[in-house]
């Protein structure tokens, strides 16, 4: 289960950097391995079409989709990261597309995704509201965007400070809800029980965004 709690640097060079540099402190997996609960939750009872996967780190979100018949795209800028989701999907049977790259500077087309998720995203807000906005103009009318966030944990935020990263850097649940405007019909945007978490994990809520696009 990958959880991008942000990073110190908001060059895409340094981004990817630093996350490579997370993965590889670990021999083994940094995440669980199992999709988020939340998105299983709220996906399941869709139709699949086309989806992307923001943030996918190693990928098990992107594979559970695809198994569910979702056309997959997800992309990570962490390389390690999305080597070993490449790998993992090979047994799983899972026929993803992987791209290695940051996410508000890709080049997605618009209308094109039935499904854009972000589980725990770190968009920085310096990367500017137009390349955040480009991002939610990739998906199609009647289609569905689920940005889901650790719930307001105080303990949490000053961990993340103590880190040397300031949750307010980055995108937040309300600030995607503001940047929607009237392009999408919001269907849920509240704080919720975290769905089947992993072993000891501190977080037990999250914020949930779910909006459908006119």
């Amino acid at each position: 289960m990958h959880e991008h709690h942000g990073v110190q640097h908001f060059g895409a060079t340094a981004q990817a950097a630093e996350w490579d540099a997370r993965y590889r402190e670990r021999d083994g997996t940094m995440w669980s391995g199992r999709p988020n609960g939340r998105l299983v939750a709220e996906v399941a009872a869709l139709t699949p079409g086309p989806g992307l996967d923001v943030g996918c780190g190693e990928g098990a979100d992107a594979i559970w989709l695809a198994q569910h018949g979702w056309t997959v795209t997800a992309i990570d800028i962490s390389e390690v990261a999305i080597c070993r989701a490449r790998e993992a999907s090979h047994p799983a049977g899972a026929s993803v597309e992987w791209i290695c790259g940051d996410t508000l500077q890709t080049p997605f087309t618009a209308r094109s995704f039935d499904l854009v998720s972000m589980q725990y995203p770190a968009l920085p807000k310096a990367a500017g509201e137009a390349a955040v906005r480009r991002l939610l103009d990739t998906v199609r009318p009647g289609g569905l965007l689920l940005a889901v966030y650790h719930g307001p944990d105080d303990e949490h935020r000053e961990h993340m400070k103590s880190q040397g990263v300031d949750p307010a850097d980055y995108v937040g649940a309300d600030d995607l809800f503001l940047l929607l405007g009237d392009h999408f019909t919001v269907e849920l945007h509240a704080v919720a029980p975290r769905i089947d978490p992993p072993p000891g994990t501190p977080h037990i809520a999250d914020v949930v965004l779910r909006a459908r696009r006119r």
